[in-house]
């Protein structure tokens, strides 16, 4: 018995000797490999993120680079297969975008009037990816007003002129304004509505003195996409984006948790000085990660989960951090009140999609998706989840195209996918696919009640023979 107590002992002074102070300090390797897999998924959509807004509004050598933060930018076209830095891009509306800075004040959106047929949304995306809030045509209506965004330290009143005040629990939010267009001459309309859209310090809205500047920020180097999946400095920037996000008060325990292993807001965490056995648990924890994130894939593949799990407040997600790592496959994707996506990966017998094959989707007649504004169908390849170049240029077929389109004899609509034209006759229907594998997403736009009570459910796609 006192053999074992000392070999017990030792064992856990060589552990100790090996973990740094302030990284894995009193953590076995098992505690390591568990703790680390809980922070991985917590942290993936918010290093993930990170990634994104970097390249939009701090890397200005970005081929993606925007503007700076708090500065509009207006894109007065849709997205194509040349648009890589965000994955299953939405080629419906023009997007503007906003990456918001809130340490030193708020901002003020303010929005135009645009005619009652025209959908728009203005979509409030905090650092951990949570939809926090919404404006536009199912949130707030199509008239003109302003909204105030406040970050997490600001305690004022709503000001006079304001119509509402929205707030945020992270310091830096991302703001997608999709502007809906309605066929390709449209596209003049979508500008002069686009350059209605302002943004400004609270201050500059008031005509008051601007407070001090907040302190210029370090920025660490954001991963590759690659190197989210392989390297532990994946710890080191989540620790960089967790400094601007306050604790949660339902996230105190998780996040004392993860600073056992040296995952804490605004430390540093440097894998080089973790002791070879503290270096593999932690491997080990991202392996087990990746293995439930698939396991989740997976139930979003069959239906079990879908994508209207995977968006929303903190509240409505009751912080299931799997789920809001899966929506990363679509990530800054709509809550389900503002847009539902049915999810195509496999066809009706279960099996991946290819482009070597032929598939057809069919609507009976008058079964269309239920929406308020309109609807669509994306193609996107896989892995990357991007747009597909095409020979006939399209990304997409979607309710305005209906006119378009050719009917069946009964009057529903046959849409054709493969990567082959189907022939003249058909390809006002077609829907160009890849050579190899892809995925579909329909976007259901301010969903009707069938779509989100159930009682409607996307058709199947089948594979023709």
């Amino acid at each position: 018995m006192k053999q074992k107590f000392i070999t017990t002992l030792v064992s856990a002074v060589a552990v100790l000797a090996l973990s740094p102070i302030g990284q894995a300090q009193d953590v076995t390797p098992e505690e390591a490999r568990a703790i680390a897999k809980e922070a991985y998924i917590y942290g993936f959509p918010l290093v993930d993120s990170y990634r994104i807004q970097y390249a939009y509004f701090v890397d200005k050598d970005s081929k993606s680079y925007k503007a700076p933060w708090n500065q509009l930018k207006n894109i007065p076209e849709v997205y194509t297969p040349a648009d890589t830095a965000i994955q299953t891009p939405n080629s419906d509306t023009p997007y503007s975008f906003v990456g918001l800075d809130l340490r030193a004040e708020p901002i003020v959106i303010s929005v135009p009037e645009i005619e009652k047929s025209r959908y728009y949304s203005v979509q409030f995306i905090d650092a951990y990816t949570f939809n926090f809030a919404y404006v536009g045509s199912r949130a707030t209506g199509n008239d003109a007003g302003s909204f105030l965004i406040a970050g997490p330290s600001w305690k004022g009143e709503k000001p006079a002129g304001i119509k509402q005040v929205i707030r945020s629990e992270t310091d830096f939010d991302m703001v997608l304004f999709r502007t809906q267009l309605f066929n390709p001459a449209d596209l003049e309309n979508v500008k002069k509505i686009q350059a209605q859209y302002k943004v400004q310090p609270l201050s500059a809205f008031l005509g008051t003195s601007a407070p001090a500047a907040a302190p210029a920020v370090d920025w660490v180097k954001p991963l590759t996409e690659e190197e989210e999946k392989s390297s532990l400095e994946f710890f080191n920037v989540l620790n960089f984006v967790l400094g601007y996000c306050p604790v949660d008060p339902t996230e105190v325990e998780l996040r004392k948790r993860f600073a056992r292993i040296g995952v804490e807001g605004g430390k540093t965490f440097d894998p080089s000085k973790l002791s070879p056995e503290m270096k593999d648990a932690i491997e080990m924890g991202r392996i087990d990660a990746w293995e439930a994130f698939a396991g989740d894939v997976k139930l979003l593949e069959e239906g079990k989960i879908t994508s209207g799990d995977c968006f929303g407040t903190r509240e409505y997600m009751k912080n299931n951090y799997l789920y809001r790592w899966v929506a990363t496959i679509g990530i800054y994707g709509n809550s389900k009140q503002e847009a539902m996506y049915p999810v195509y990966r496999v066809d009706s017998a279960g099996e991946p999609l290819r482009g070597e094959n032929r598939y057809t989707l069919h609507f009976a007649n008058g079964e269309y998706p239920p929406v308020k504004a309109f609807w669509s169908l994306t193609m996107y390849e896989l892995p990357q989840s991007l747009l597909v170049a095409n020979p006939i240029n399209r990304y997409l077929i979607n309710s305005p195209m209906l006119p378009e389109l050719k009917k069946d004899a009964d009057g529903g609509l046959t849409i054709y996918i493969q990567h082959e034209s189907p022939g003249k006759e058909l390809e006002a229907n077609w829907l160009p696919a890849p050579k190899g594998p892809f995925a579909m997403y329909m976007r259901l736009y301010w969903p009707a009640e069938a779509a989100l009570d159930g009682s409607w459910t996307a058709p199947k796609l089948e594979m023709m023979k």
